[in-house]
């Protein structure tokens, strides 16, 4: 038998003695030997849990079982007076050991309570619940007994120390049920026996005193709290060690319904006609209903305390960044609106470059470092006057109550430079740029000036300047951008958006090799409009990802038809250029397989152009790459030479072609550094094995220098503009 499941055992079994010894003949020697024998068994089975799950804290059970052992003592005691010895003495011994079990059940009890901490409240909990109920206790139980008692003193005495020890018991249970913190089942099942046995222990008492009935009916109850006792006993959950943590008061609707029931149950009483006539008992509601006020009136002043504590700490919080300890959003929006109230106040919105890469790649641990790191360096840098905040993720505000424009400008360039120093953490030397937006002045609100400098910082990213101050005509740019945003949603609902291929032809053969896929925007009202116009718009607002999708899907479909149209006269494959923010979707390779699957396109046919800004980086974008080059697309570095670090992104980029950018073509014919740095970009490429296709060609001279160079993959307007349907054999015949 496991030894989890034999409290269940205990119980069935102790449930089916107890039935059948109630049904034993009352006042027999059978009867009474079996009441004995189940309470000496749950003595037995308190010592064997001990022994058996062996708790860290077993001075609590030995309590129960000696207190156990005590009452069946008595118990043994009385039988062998009633049906031994035929007497009926009162008190006697016992009575003693009956007594004497009071104290160890209490005292096992005591240290239960002291294992749930609570806190005041509770505490003030449970004298509520133990006046109220002590009240009710000594009007109908512990006041009648008293007074209808024999006149001998130690009658009197042991008479009233029964009721006596119940209330200490009801004081005791009113405590544990409202300690805090988790209760195991052991401890439910140790309440129901302490609640079974004041139960028996109060109808034992007042059964004669209101009635001439038998109180054999008590005890089915007594010998129920027993089995109760055993039970708690042998469940594992008794070996369990109590909770560390304490909960605090909480005041649910439990307890308020408790709190109105015993704040009325003393003026309740007194409309019992036995209670409101006698003196005592209204000298007692009197005593109770005071009690009951006082200790209610200091659980409400509780609850106010708590509340003021609750509310203070939720204002400290709401003023404070937990991760970084600088002043929150909260705080800094307060303080600026005092500050507009009272001068001209500037502002300098911080936001880091990058730092998405770190969370993304390292992890929020090292992300949180970070930031820690950062903000503390922005502490000590900020002059003493200002306030320094941390509005959320990764921006960071200060807030100069009285500076001139200039004076903000001075300390935001310092600031920038202290805060672009590398950052250790997590044994990483990182480094993240910021871009710092100024505004401020008088006569503007809190929201006008923190949009002006959130305007400005993000004009400052997007021009890479460290500092940058609002003008109105950065919300003129922002509204025009605005609207072209929204224009080119009605564009890709309504077809405005073309696709123009470019041949790329390959020397000497003079053939079309491969032709680039872009797009053009035939506005109904703007004409024409320059993609380096709507693309950067496009861009920011995440349209560029459905306009990606439909330039990738229309040119492979394109490519799939001039192949079935033109056979070997087709071109090979078909370029389309990629964003960031299509690479930075966990997806995107799929997306292309799909584009491929629906045009019947092989993946060896389609080339994605990717630039260095987009991947430089790393994270998604370079998974989105390699999970493209396992399906077979290959790779085009676009605008090879101008971004950030080149030759390194060949190291982690997986890479078919180059495309060397216009920059490096324009001056080829004459001799120069422009023809060094071209032919020694070919001569890297021909050493990794990749395909090198130079941009922007367009004379025929510049074609003649770069094929002496080595380039055989030329790209431009000698060869051909972007139009929708190239004449393939033309662009052959100019490349010839």
């Amino acid at each position: 038998m496991r030894h989890g499941r034999l409290w269940i055992w205990w119980l069935a079994a102790g449930v089916i003695a107890v039935a059948g010894q109630y049904l034993l003949p009352e006042g027999s020697l059978q009867a009474s030997a079996a009441y004995d024998a189940i309470g000496l068994l749950t003595a037995l089975a308190i010592v064997a849990g001990t022994r058996l799950h062996r708790p860290r804290r077993p001075a609590m059970w030995h309590w129960f079982a000696a207190g156990q052992i005590t009452f069946v003592l008595g118990d043994i005691t009385y039988a062998i007076y009633d049906a031994v010895l035929h007497l009926s003495p009162y008190p006697s011994l016992a009575d003693a050991f009956y007594l004497g079990s009071y104290p160890m059940l209490a005292t096992g009890l005591l240290l239960l309570v002291r294992q749930h901490r609570s806190s005041t409240g509770d505490l003030i909990d449970a004298a509520i619940v133990a006046t109220g109920l002590g009240l009710v206790f000594f009007i109908f139980v512990l006041h009648p007994v008293a007074a209808g008692s024999a006149a001998s003193l130690i009658e009197r005495v042991v008479t009233v120390a029964y009721p006596v020890a119940d209330v200490l018991l009801i004081a005791l249970l009113a405590r544990l049920f409202t300690s805090g913190g988790a209760r195991t089942l052991s401890v439910h099942l140790l309440v129901a026996a302490l609640t079974m046995m004041l139960a028996a222990d109060t109808a034992f008492s007042v059964i004669p005193l209101y009635s001439t009935a038998s109180t054999h009916p008590t005890d089915p109850m007594f010998l129920l709290s027993y089995v109760l006792w055993g039970a708690a006993a042998l469940h594992p959950s008794m070996a369990a060690p109590p909770a560390t943590g304490r909960e605090s008061a909480r005041v649910g609707p439990g307890r308020l319904v408790l709190f109105g029931i015993f704040a009325l149950l003393a003026p309740a009483l007194l409309l019992v006609p036995s209670v409101g006539s006698d003196l005592v008992g209204r000298v007692s509601v009197a005593i109770g209903a005071g009690a009951l006020v006082l200790l209610v009136v200091a659980r409400m002043s509780g609850f106010v305390f708590e509340v003021r504590r609750q509310s203070a700490e939720l204002s400290r919080a709401a003023m404070q960044d937990t991760l970084t300890g600088l002043a929150s959003r909260r705080h800094f929006e307060v303080a600026l609106d005092e500050a507009l109230a009272a001068g001209r106040p500037q502002m300098a919105l911080l936001g880091l470059n990058g730092f998405k890469n770190v969370n993304d790649e390292l992890g929020r641990p090292i992300g949180d470092r970070v930031l820690e790191t950062l903000a503390g360096r922005l502490s000590a840098a900020a002059p003493s006057s200002c306030l320094v905040a941390r509005l959320g993720g990764d921006e960071f505000a200060v807030l100069f109550a009285d500076a001139s424009a200039e004076q903000a400008r001075e300390v935001a360039a310092a600031l920038a430079g202290t805060l672009s120093a590398p950052v250790m953490a997590g044994g990483h030397e990182l480094y993240v740029g910021v871009a710092i937006g100024l505004a401020g002045g008088a006569g503007l609100s809190p929201v006008e000036v923190m949009r002006q400098a959130e305007s400005a910082m993000y004009a400052a990213k997007h021009t890479g300047e460290p500092v940058r101050r609002w003008t109105p005509a950065l919300d003129e740019r922002a509204g025009e951008h605005v609207r072209l945003g929204a224009e080119i949603r009605t564009a890709l609902d309504n077809d405005q958006f073309r696709v123009v291929y470019q041949p790329i032809v390959e020397l000497p053969r003079g053939r079309v090799a491969a032709v680039e896929a872009l797009v053009r925007w035939e506005h109904p009202t703007r004409g024409l409009v320059s993609p380096a116009a709507f693309i950067p718009v496009a861009e920011r607002n995440g349209l560029i990802v459905e306009l990606g999708e439909w330039i990738l899907r229309t040119a492979c479909h394109r490519l799939a038809a001039w192949r079935a149209e033109l056979g070997e006269a087709a071109p090979d494959r078909v370029s389309v250029n990629v964003s960031a923010r299509q690479l930075a979707r966990p997806h995107f390779a799929a997306t292309v397989a799909a584009a491929l699957a629906e045009s019947g396109l092989p993946a060896s046919c389609l080339a994605v152009e990717v630039t260095e800004t987009a991947v430089f980086e790393g994270g998604q974008a370079v998974v989105a790459l390699h999970e493209l080059r396992a399906l077979g697309v290959r790779i085009a570095l676009d605008d090879f030479g101008t971004g950030h670090s080149s030759l390194g992104l060949l190291q982690t980029v997986p890479v078919d072609i180059l495309k060397v950018d216009k920059s490096f073509v324009d001056n080829i014919t004459e001799a120069g550094r422009h023809t060094v740095i071209a032919e020694a970009l070919f001569q890297v490429s021909s050493g990794l094995g990749l395909a090198a296709v130079a941009e922007g060609v367009e004379t025929a001279a510049q074609a003649e220098a770069l094929h002496r160079l080595g380039y055989r993959l030329l790209q431009g307007y000698h060869f051909g503009r972007p139009v929708a349907d190239p004449d393939f054999a033309l662009s052959a015949a100019i490349a010839g």
